[in-house]
């Protein structure tokens, strides 16, 4: 997963998501035949979402185990290969941040309930 550098600093005015999401973009606009995020994007949308199924079942699996470091690091696969789906669609963060704004401070019960009307 590696994005060329060594990320974002902690406390770096920047989010992590959106600079991630950023490269995503980069590379899928600049392909580099050495980057494994233009590698998954050449291959298409059935191995991103098999990608990302993968490293949901580890997340489950480390979540299960209880190991924090374990957690940490399948949740990073995870987040990166969402972002990499995102970037497909060219679907910006800022639309999900949007969607969990409007969800906030709604009860899950009663947010699920207005999907169905």
């Amino acid at each position: 997963m590696s994005t060329g550098g060594r990320g974002t600093a902690r406390g770096h005015a920047d989010n992590i998501v959106d600079a991630l999401y950023r490269v995503v973009q980069e590379r899928k606009s600049n392909p580099s035949d050495s980057s494994y995020t233009v590698s998954l994007l050449r291959k298409g949308i059935d191995t991103i979402l098999k990608k990302m199924g993968e490293e949901a079942v580890e997340l489950v699996i480390a979540g299960k185990g209880g190991n924090r470091d374990e957690i940490v690091y399948e949740t990073a696969d995870l987040l990166y290969h969402l972002l990499v789906l995102l970037g497909y669609y060219d679907i910006e963060p800022e639309e999900i941040y949007a969607e969990l704004r409007r969800r906030f401070g709604i009860s899950g019960i009663e947010e699920k309930e207005s999907r169905k009307r």
